[in-house]
């Protein structure tokens, strides 16, 4: 999508309808992830792709229906169907598709969706996909602000919540509510498209601690780097797949990478000549998290480290440590868990006490725009 975007935001502000075809879903070996997109313009003239050219005849059809009718259509290919086999989608998949007409009138927030991703700026936009409300409708959700609207107040504001949560992650999905936002309903199709990078997680020391916890980083969404000095242990083979491997001092590899207030900086070395260092660079660099593991007796003497290097108590008091929830975990996969869930807790105000302790909303509004 956003390779299509200056193209299609062109067509948008000289006020020529297009068709916009989105893949919502997949299944199996589908050749395109959700938020592939493919638009059909003025002339015919045809930017994107849903499937790698499987199927790109159908939806140059479809689009162009979409715009005569200006109706939004839901439409699934798979193998196992016959005209999806005759348009050529043999990959054994299944790819489900939102075709809808994008004019001024249609969908009034897509140019300011447009100038945020060109801008860098993080949005999410929400289009009903299917369900009783009107498909193709779109709301568009900024971490400040929304524009547009799916139908019903309750809708809107149960949306809005889930879009935030998935912007802070650079997500793309289907959500599912009912017709007023009621939760534990499927009546009401959602697509959120995330348009932000996911958030990083950087962490340090190569051991059995650190893998577990690139494991939950990259289930959780984060593109994850692992570092250490130590080439013998910072090997691809024991950390997940999708996790960057990095052999280098971490002081010096953290100084020269880029971090933000969604990154979480995770401090696993357990080691002064590696943390020390290495904290000295990260407490002074924004993060949303910053955690070191170690017992109580090394949080002590790490902390008189920091001092000694100069760092105030504003910048040592954003420190995490000992690292983690107090959940009794023992192994690295339980210490894993310890630490997202302190992750999590401090992203979204959470207490850590168990829910039953509570009374309220299980997700209280905190910016007026959630769903309790």
């Amino acid at each position: 999508m956003r390779d299509i975007l200056p193209v299609v935001a062109g067509w948008y502000a000289a006020g020529r309808p297009f068709g916009l075809a989105t893949v919502v879903a997949t299944s199996r070996s589908a050749p395109r992830d959700p938020g592939a997109a493919m638009a059909v313009g003025p002339g015919d003239e045809v930017v994107g792709s849903v499937s790698g050219g499987c199927v790109e005849g159908a939806v140059f059809e479809l689009a162009q229906e979409v715009v005569a009718s200006g109706e939004a259509r839901l439409e699934t290919f798979g193998y196992s169907d016959a005209d999806a086999f005759a348009v050529g989608l043999t990959c054994v998949g299944e790819i489900t598709l939102l075709v809808r007409p994008v004019t001024a009138g249609s969908d009034p927030v897509f140019g300011e969706v447009a100038e945020s991703v060109a801008s860098g700026r993080p949005v999410t936009v929400a289009t009903v996909a299917d369900g009783p409300a009107p498909r193709g409708a779109a709301l568009a959700v900024w971490p400040d602000r929304v524009a547009g609207t799916l139908g019903t107040p309750g809708l809107d504001a149960a949306v809005t919540a889930d879009a935030r949560g998935e912007l802070a992650l650079g997500a793309t999905g289907m959500r599912h509510y009912g017709p007023h936002g009621e939760r534990r309903e499927d009546a009401v199709a959602v697509f959120l498209h995330s348009f932000a990078p996911p958030p990083r997680m950087l962490v340090f020391g190569a051991t059995d601690y650190a893998a577990a916890v690139a494991r939950i980083g990259v289930f959780l969404g984060y593109r994850v780097t692992v570092c250490d000095a130590r080439p013998v242990f910072a090997t691809p083979e024991r950390f997940p797949p999708e996790a960057e491997v990095v052999v280098d001092w971490p002081h010096r590899y953290l100084a020269r990478t880029d971090t933000d207030t969604r990154t979480v900086i995770c401090v696993l070395t357990h080691d002064p000549k590696f943390d020390v260092p290495l904290l000295e660079v990260a407490l002074r660099r924004p993060a949303a998290y910053i955690g070191a593991m170690g017992s109580r007796r090394t949080h002590d003497d790490r902390m008189r480290r920091l001092a000694e290097a100069g760092l105030g108590e504003a910048e040592s008091g954003r420190l995490r440590s000992p690292v983690g929830l107090d959940l009794g975990a023992r192994t690295p996969e339980e210490v894993a868990v310890s630490v997202a869930a302190e992750i999590v807790a401090l992203r979204w105000g959470g207490t850590g006490v168990p829910l039953t302790a509570t009374d309220g909303a299980v997700h209280p509004r905190r910016d007026g725009s959630g769903a309790g």
